[in-house]
C-alpha cells in the first residue's frame, strides 16, 4: 500500500500568478520520507538507460531516481544551458510561452517532472526525446493535478504511459 504524501505539499494561493494554486514540494523534499517518495515512483516503471530530468524540479527526481534505480540523468533544459549538439522546441506552459532543449543521444529513457497540469511540457520533452533519438519508456511525475484541463498539444502526442505517485482530482 503506497503512503499518501499530500500532507507535504502545501498549497501556495496565486503563485506565480493570480489564480494558479501553486503546489510547494519543499516540505516534502525536507523530510526523511523524501527516499520513500522516490522509491515509490521508481517502482512504478520498469527501469531506463536514462532518466531525462525536466528543468528545474525534475532534475531532483531524476538525480535521485538514477542513484536509487541505476541508469544516468539526461537534463531537459532551457535554451542556452547545454553545449553540444542539441535540438530545441518552443511551447506554451498555463501562463507563459518558453522553449526546453535537449542533447541528442540514444537509449531508453523515463521522462521524469515534479507536476503535470496541462501536459504541455511533458508533450514538449517527449517530442523532444524522440527527435534527439531517445526511445521513451514511460513519462513519471510526482503530482498529476487531473483537474487542469490537458492541451491540445499534450493529447495529440497521445501519451499513454503517464505514471504518477499523487494524483489531485
Amino acid at each position: 500500500m503506497k503512503t499518501d504524501y499530500k500532507f507535504l505539499i502545501k498549497d501556495v494561493d496565486d503563485f506565480p500568478i493570480k489564480g494558479v494554486s501553486f503546489k510547494d514540494i519543499s516540505p516534502l523534499l525536507a523530510s526523511p520520507l523524501f527516499k520513500n517518495v522516490v522509491q515509490e515512483m521508481g517502482n512504478l516503471v520498469l527501469k531506463p538507460d536514462f532518466w531525462v530530468g525536466v528543468e528545474s524540479r525534475g532534475f531532483i527526481f531524476a538525480s535521485a531516481l538514477a542513484i536509487e534505480f541505476g541508469g544516468g540523468v539526461v537534463l531537459c533544459r532551457k535554451p542556452g544551458k547545454l553545449p553540444g549538439k542539441i535540438i530545441s522546441q518552443s511551447y506554451d506552459t498555463e501562463y507563459s510561452s518558453d522553449q526546453l532543449s535537449l542533447q541528442i543521444g540514444t537509449g531508453s529513457v523515463v521522462i521524469v517532472d515534479d507536476v503535470l497540469a496541462t501536459g504541455g511540457t511533458l508533450a514538449t520533452v517527449d517530442k523532444l526525446c524522440f527527435s534527439a533519438g531517445y526511445n521513451v519508456q514511460n513519462h513519471l511525475v510526482l503530482i498529476d493535478l487531473k483537474y487542469v484541463p490537458r492541451s491540445n498539444y499534450y493529447l495529440e502526442t497521445k501519451i499513454k504511459t503517464l505514471k504518477s505517485l499523487i494524483s489531485y482530482e
